[in-house]
């Protein structure tokens, strides 16, 4: 199965390189310290190294990556400041949720939060924690005579024994989206999803509340109003019904795997490998593909202040979507290496997480030139 951009992901991290964020110190000796307990350890290379999950709230960005890595921009992408972190567990995705409030999530099922917009953030779920709350929840559920619980356990074990830690989750969180202050998604490989309804205080497992006999992994999670919409792998689209407290299957023209969703008004937009974007214009209406002449993956879909939809592929191209959503243009853009995420920093501009760092461009008509980072 493949996951959004992780097997980039896993060829670095086993190679060591002069770069390399929250090294474990050389007094450590032979025993290497468990990332659940280890926070991140600064250092002065911080904002050149790899970065996988952006996100934006006014002028005050958030960045993060491998090995706990948590980078902070109070200046529109200006300028960037590395910020404790208390594990040292690759970091995925981050999101801000609502003023000053942010998330964050990653491997071994971790999720932190921020209530001071990014400034410093606290553990509130990691693989142990969800581990004792997937057991002891489809225990109950099984007992209770729920046959996907029952069948779910074994599941959950079978996960469990790939562990290289004993008794820890390894499955990471994906993504995270919050509809309000208290209802919100965790998302992750392998079908894994935690609901709350009290601002993530409480998180319920909610595998079984999916149209994923599979379990696909689930790459994004986004909604709008009362509409809520997860994508995975192998063209994996789901809609929450909120009648049946059920997120049930949407037909799409592609079996191919959805990296992200951007949902705007009536509009859906889900896009994913080798350059495919395919647009549903509302709920009931047929899907269109957006041709983007590119074969890259598509890692993020950018809303700019003049309503300019920009699509941003892993190679780093950054393509303009037409009007009618059915082409792109593709700008003349600097080389900038690999990109993992993008998100608006400007009403021209989009602030980038790569695989050499953080990284601005500006865009103009024709071109997207590359602005410095300090």
């Amino acid at each position: 199965m493949i996951m959004r951009c992780r097997p980039l992901l896993a060829s670095l991290l086993v190679a060591s390189t002069a770069l390399t964020i929250g090294a474990v110190p050389a007094n450590m000796g032979a025993s290497l310290p468990d990332p659940l307990d280890f926070p991140t350890q600064p250092s002065a290379f911080a904002s050149k190294g790899l970065t996988t999950g952006i996100a934006r709230q006014d002028d005050r960005l958030i960045a993060v990556g491998p090995r706990g890595l948590i980078l902070v921009s109070s200046d529109a992408a200006g300028t960037w400041q590395q910020v404790p972190s208390p594990v040292s567990s690759d970091l995925v995705s981050v999101r801000f949720t609502g003023p000053g409030q942010a998330w964050a999530v990653g491997h071994d099922a971790v999720a932190l939060h921020s209530t001071d917009g990014g400034a410093s953030w606290q553990k509130v779920l990691d693989g142990r924690s969800v581990l004792t709350l997937l057991r002891s929840t489809y225990t109950a559920r099984a007992k209770a005579g729920s046959a996907e619980a029952e069948a779910l356990l074994p599941e959950i074990e079978r996960s469990v024994g790939q562990s290289a830690t004993p008794d820890v989750l390894p499955s990471p969180f994906l993504d995270v989206w919050f509809a309000d202050a208290n209802e919100g998604y965790l998302i992750g490989a392998f079908g894994l999803i935690l609901r709350t309804t009290d601002g993530g205080k409480q998180w319920e497992p909610w595998i079984e509340h999916l149209d994923n006999p599979r379990g696909f992994h689930l790459y994004a999670v986004t909604g709008e109003g009362d509409r809520r919409y997860i994508a995975g792998e192998q063209g994996l689209l789901l809609r929450l019904d909120a009648a049946s407290s059920r997120f049930v299957k949407v037909e799409t023209p592609y079996a191919g795997t959805y990296f992200g969703l951007n949902l705007s008004g009536p509009r859906l937009l889900a896009f994913g490998l080798r350059g495919n974007a395919y647009v549903q214009p509302g709920p009931e209406a047929a899907w269109n593909k957006i041709e983007t002449g590119v074969d890259a993956h598509i890692v993020a879909a950018v809303n700019l202040s003049d309503a300019q939809l920009m699509l941003v592929s892993q190679a780093g191209h950054v393509m303009a979507v037409s009007p009618d959503m059915r082409t792109t243009t593709l700008l003349k853009t600097p080389v900038m290496g690999e990109v993992l995420g993008a998100v608006a920093s400007g009403p021209r501009r989009i602030a980038l997480a790569r695989l050499n760092g953080v990284g601005t461009v500006e865009i103009g008509d024709a071109a997207a030139s590359e602005l410095p980072i300090r």
